[in-house]
């Protein structure tokens, strides 16, 4: 139990500063955004995972030989107010932590969710008071607004885009028939549920830097994901100058519209920039034995922690 959680300790630690560092400076994800994501989800749940199950086995050690022993061991001697001997302070100290972490992250993804739907659902019940149907579109509506916008409101029962009259007044058909792929993009990929997850661990833990850059890098990688969803629909330069219109237009107008609870990725200086130079530049997309690298790492990032927890 002891050596496992020393190993879940060293691959908390790893997973917490040095490789979510490498991957937030690699090249390599704008050319394969999905498989990029998929790694920076494993990283956030192995990394939760490891951390957990480290306090987890190391505050069990008293209670006996492996997880499940020890689990119903300390069952027994909580509902008896006991101790078995040899648990020290740190022990206890290890197992509460692990309850309070554990307890702090749920909730945070909890409150997170339910605040993103409350403001969801009033922000669409105010579109749909003060904005009217795209000709042709009736799921997506204009808002008659000058800055240049242009979002989705993703729900379980309803979606839609908003466009705004000046992004409409502003782009060409084939630049807004790319917009509306992009927005589109985001509402069927559910990009919003990866968005939340990310936020909330942010959230819960404002002070841990990695939290905030992950949370930078999972909504780069939506967007390019949207992107490539709106290249089926237009050409890249097209696409590209739509982007950069927006984003150059929604950034410098301080009437624009506050999302905060939104994707802002359309208009952030520091993500319109990267997506409109690679679309501008020709890359080669990730070959299939560097993907299948990738996911495998991914892979067993889960699967080390995991088998670590259930076979010690």
């Amino acid at each position: 139990m002891f050596a496992a959680s020393v190993v879940l300790a060293l691959l908390a630690l790893t997973l917490a500063w040095p490789v979510p560092l490498v991957l937030a400076r690699a090249a390599w994800p704008s050319r394969a955004p999905g498989t990029a994501l998929v790694l920076w989800q494993s990283i956030a749940l192995a990394g939760g995972l490891s951390m957990i199950g480290s306090l987890v086995t190391y505050g069990l050690i008293p209670f006996g030989n492996n997880l499940i022993a020890g689990a119903f061991e300390f069952t027994s001697h909580l509902f008896a107010g006991t101790l078995p001997p040899g648990a020290n302070f740190t022990q206890m100290f290890a197992l509460c932590l692990a309850v309070l972490l554990t307890g702090h992250l749920l909730l945070s993804l909890l409150l997170t969710l339910v605040r993103s739907e409350k403001q969801r659902s009033r922000h669409l019940s105010l579109v749909n008071l003060l904005s009217a149907p795209l000709e042709g579109s009736p799921r997506t509506r204009v808002l008659d607004h000058p800055s240049p916008v242009a979002y989705c409101l993703p729900g379980t029962s309803s979606s839609v885009t908003v466009l705004s009259e000046g992004l409409v007044a502003l782009l060409d058909e084939s630049q807004l028939r790319a917009v509306i792929a992009h927005e589109n993009a985001h509402l069927a990929q559910q990009h919003h549920l990866v968005l939340i997850a990310f936020k909330s661990w942010h959230s819960a833990l404002p002070w841990f830097p990695i939290a905030n850059r992950a949370e930078n890098a999972v909504a780069l990688l939506v967007e390019m994901l949207a992107d490539d969803q709106a290249r089926r629909a237009t050409d890249d330069r097209t696409l590209a100058t739509a982007i950069a219109l927006v984003g150059s237009g929604a950034a410098t107008d301080p009437t624009a519209p506050e999302l905060s609870w939104a994707n802002r990725g359309e208009i952030e200086p520091g993500l319109v920039g990267p997506r409109v130079a690679r679309l501008l530049t020709q890359q080669h997309p990730l070959s299939s034995s560097a993907r299948g690298t990738v996911l495998g790492a991914a892979t067993a990032l889960l699967v080390i922690p995991t088998v670590l927890l259930v076979l010690i």
